[in-house]
């Protein structure tokens, strides 16, 4: 799986880092932070939720 954000559209609402430490931070504007491009499979249900989560749905998963 991997991960691509749309930085423009992140609204900084945080739920990304919340969910999913390992994957996703953020900067000092509040705006998502790329930790690791591809997901580990054991990460992988940890990433689905932070984009399920994404009001802005600035967060694209490629299997």
């Amino acid at each position: 799986m991997r991960i691509d954000v749309n930085e423009p559209a992140c609204v900084g609402s945080g739920q990304c880092a919340l969910v999913a430490e390992d994957l996703f931070d953020q900067d000092d504007d509040g705006i998502v932070v790329v930790l690791a491009d591809h997901v580990a499979p054991e990460l992988e249900d940890a990433a689905r939720r932070a984009a399920a989560l994404c009001p802005a749905r600035a967060i694209a998963l490629t299997e």
